[in-house]
């Protein structure tokens, strides 16, 4: 369909030209109805600098600034609503655990300087997701009723293994689960299964259960494999309990 042209005509008659002339000259309030005359552009008033300075920034995100976290970076960036998410089970360290750590990390240390113990321990069951605000609740919810008929289990984690996080941008001195492996897929078959109701990333395929002692900005597996390791496991035989 093809819009209609616009098309302005001019009158020949000498009775419209006079209603013209006399519309022109007449004054509001004089008995007749002037014709409608466009209106004045309008101009808009001057801002002060101090109002469009005011809120400069305001819509950015947050600066991402990695020095303020040891050098790690984002392996997603932030977006506002967006929640980093981690499924894991906590492991309360004992005393005999913090005395192995106290042997193996100098002696991993020697290899790479920059490597930093951990801060509390845990062996992960789940990718970092990201979940929107209003999926927290029922996220939460739908994990419980998974886990809900779940008993605790034993397990032992006692190989010494080098890590590194997908993006090869983290580094971690581990503990590698090789008893309980069994039990630890299942508890990731249930926390699957709430990832894909939600439409998030699942766990690794062959997942290797542990627990990271240490920790380093950047991969450095050719440093700490090898040589570094054997001594690590050595160490870890040494001071097994």
């Amino acid at each position: 369909m093809s819009a209609a042209p616009l098309v302005g005509y001019s009158s020949s008659s000498s009775e419209d030209e006079d209603e013209a002339k006399a519309g022109a000259q007449a004054q509001p309030g004089a008995g007749s109805c002037p014709r409608a005359q466009s209106p004045l552009p309008s101009q808009r008033l001057p801002v002060p600098d101090s109002v469009l300075h005011m809120f400069l920034g305001t819509e950015e995100g947050p600066e991402d600034d990695s020095a303020k976290h040891g050098g790690r970076v984002r392996t997603f960036p932030h977006e506002r609503g967006n929640w980093a998410t981690h499924v894991y089970v906590p492991y309360e360290a004992k005393e005999e655990f913090l005395d192995l750590l106290d042997m193996l990390l100098p002696r991993a240390q020697t290899y790479v300087p920059r490597l930093v113990r951990m801060e509390a321990f845990h062996l992960s069951l789940s990718q970092s997701v990201v979940l929107r605000h209003h999926w927290i609740l029922p996220f939460v919810q739908a994990l419980k009723d998974r886990m809900a008929s779940f008993q605790g289990f034993f397990f032992i984690a006692n190989r010494v293994k080098i890590y590194t996080n997908q993006e090869k941008t983290r580094t971690f001195v581990g503990l590698e689960v090789t008893s309980g492996h069994a039990q630890f897929l299942d508890l990731v078959s249930e926390v699957d299964r709430v990832m894909e109701e939600f439409d998030l990333t699942t766990f690794y395929q062959d997942p290797s259960f542990h627990i990271s002692l240490a920790w380093c900005v950047g991969d450095a597996r050719l440093q700490l494999e090898g040589q570094c390791l054997r001594e690590l496991q050595v160490e870890d035989n040494c001071g097994r309990v």
